[in-house]
This record gives C-alpha cells, sequence and structure tokens, in this order.
C-alpha cells in the first residue's frame, strides 16, 4: 500500500501580512506598530507561519530577528500575494458597482443631444443593471452640481484658445478628463456661403454684419474672437438656442458662431458652415476624486463617443 503524503499545509493571509511588515519595516517591533498589532500577537502570528511553511522563516540576530532565506523568498512571494488579493477585491467592488451601481450626469444641451446618449446606450448595452440619471445644465451649474454631490460627473467646455475666452471656475479640485476638441465654426445663410482663410481674416470679412450671440459663455468666445480680429461685432440678437440661431442665420438675420456638436445635433440645410482654423472649446468630464465604478465606466464611454 502506497503512503500518501499528508496535504500541504495552506498559508493564512493574515500571517503573509505580517510576514511582508516585518521585512518591510526590519523589525517584529516596527511591524506591530505599522499594522497595529500588540507585539505579542505579531510573535503569534510568525511561529504559526513557520509551522504551516514547515521551515524556518526568521533567525536572532542580536536583540532582533533576520529572515531566513526561505523567509525572504516568502516575504516577497506575500507582496505579490497580497497585491494580487487587493487588487481581485477592488476588482470584484468595481464588478459589484457596476451591476447595481448609478451614474449621476450633468450636462449641456448640444452634448445631451450627440454624444451623450450614445454612451448611455454603450453603457447599459455593457452593464445592463446600471442606472443613469441625467441634468441640462451649462458649465458654472454642473460644476456646482458635482461640489454639491449632486451628480457624479459633470461634462462641461471651456473656451481657452484666444485671449479673453472663457474657463471653467477653478478646476483644481476636481479629476478632469479630456473628452474632446469641439471646433467653432461660422454660420451664414447659405446664399452667403464664408469665404476660406485663416480665423482672423474669416472673422474680419464678416465685421460690418450683424451677429447672433449664444450662451453667455458662446458670447464671451464670440466678442474675444472678434476682438482678436480687431473688431467689436454688432450683436442684433442673443438666444441659447443653437436651433434658433441656425433658423435666424438661415432667415438673414446675421451671422454666427457655433461649435461642432451644435452641428451635430443639429443642421439647417438653409445654412452654410465653415471651420475657424484652430478655434477650438475644450470638452471635459469632471468628477470628485476617485469617481466610482459607474462614474469612471461613463466617464470612458463619454470619451470615446467624442471621438466617434
Amino acid at each position: 500500500m502506497t503512503d500518501v503524503p499528508p496535504p500541504a499545509a495552506q498559508l493564512d493571509l493574515t500571517r503573509l501580512r505580517v510576514l511582508a511588515a516585518v521585512a518591510r519595516t526590519g523589525s517584529v517591533t516596527a511591524a506591530a506598530r505599522e499594522l497595529h498589532y500588540a507585539q505579542p500577537s505579531v510573535s503569534h502570528h510568525l511561529a504559526r507561519l513557520e509551522t504551516e511553511a514547515g521551515i524556518p522563516l526568521l533567525q536572532r540576530a542580536g536583540r532582533g530577528v533576520r529572515l531566513t532565506e526561505a523567509g525572504e523568498l516568502l516575504a516577497d512571494r506575500a507582496e505579490e500575494i497580497i497585491a494580487r488579493v487587493e487588487g481581485a477585491q477592488r476588482e470584484l467592488d468595481a464588478l459589484a458597482g457596476l451591476r447595481a451601481g448609478r451614474a449621476r450626469l450633468a450636462a449641456f444641451p448640444s452634448a445631451l443631444a450627440t454624444i451623450v446618449p450614445d454612451a448611455v446606450t454603450r453603457l447599459r448595452d455593457r452593464h445592463p443593471g446600471l442606472g443613469v440619471g441625467l441634468v441640462e445644465a451649462e458649465p458654472p451649474e454642473a460644476v456646482g452640481a458635482l461640489r454639491a454631490g449632486e451628480v457624479d460627473v459633470a461634462l462641461v467646455f471651456e473656451h481657452t484658445d484666444v485671449d479673453g475666452g472663457r474657463a471653467v471656475d477653478d478646476l483644481s479640485r476636481f479629476e478632469t478628463t479630456a473628452v474632446l476638441d469641439d471646433a467653432v465654426y461660422l454660420v451664414t445663410s447659405a446664399d452667403a456661403p464664408p469665404h476660406p482663410g485663416d480665423a482672423m481674416t474669416i472673422l474680419r470679412s464678416h465685421a460690418t454684419d450683424t451677429w447672433i450671440a449664444g450662451c453667455e459663455r458662446c458670447r464671451a468666445d464670440l466678442l474675444a474672437r472678434c476682438s482678436t480680429a480687431g473688431f467689436a461685432p454688432r450683436l442684433a440678437f442673443e438666444t441659447d438656442d443653437y436651433v434658433a440661431v441656425q433658423a435666424l442665420v438661415a432667415a438673414g438675420a446675421g451671422v454666427s458662431l457655433l461649435p461642432g456638436l451644435a452641428l451635430r445635433a443639429h443642421r439647417n440645410p438653409d445654412v452654410a458652415v465653415l471651420a475657424l482654423p484652430g478655434a477650438t472649446r475644450r470638452v471635459l468630464a469632471l468628477t470628485v476624486g476617485a469617481p466610482t465604478p459607474p462614474a469612471r465606466a461613463l466617464v470612458e464611454l463619454l470619451v470615446a463617443s467624442g471621438g466617434a
């Protein structure tokens, strides 16, 4: 009859943490302090770990201890094992959050009409149990909602490529993810299409025209770009409704600047558009600290939709 060897003892994760702490700190006392354990408890865990391993892991060195060759080997492996276990736990937590979590998003109108629906559709396809809440808000209101904890993600834009352009309020406390650079277009009546050139030349060719301004931040961008081109635009109408802006332009009431997302959301067939070379607005996704798994997934898909 063949003898069957006894099963090997399984190494306890807590005791591996203790050994790794001793290796990292250099002493039992320091390891106990780092782990917030009593020193006898650390010594007990080490003794039990040696029994489980079946080989000495520590040896006396003066008034302290040092790791044997086996102890050093196991301490190295312990760090790897602990990191893998913690990583697996984070992945499980993330998976649980994506199965039953919720992501709340505040976004400006042209984004809500374009990249947001695509991102939400992709999110629900990948994570059917995930809830999504949407709020329409211009950048200052979206930042305020994020700061107050009313939403998990704020989708905002800022004009920073021209002197006098409007940046979003201080974003230093937020995690910021670039979603896309949204081109800025000159919009004219289809009967009077704009002529190509550099941005300054294009704008100057309409210096005497009547202009239609958009939302407060878009109006500031329009004024800044025209000022850079050397003139102050004559504003006849102001509306943050990009459908109305195009209808007024098509009717010959003036010319305007609109971002690409607004034109992607709605394009009046009776207007002509021309991208201003080098003119963009930055679209950003903001979160507070480390985002929740649903918020992180939503931000990733907003970036993917922005590049589509």
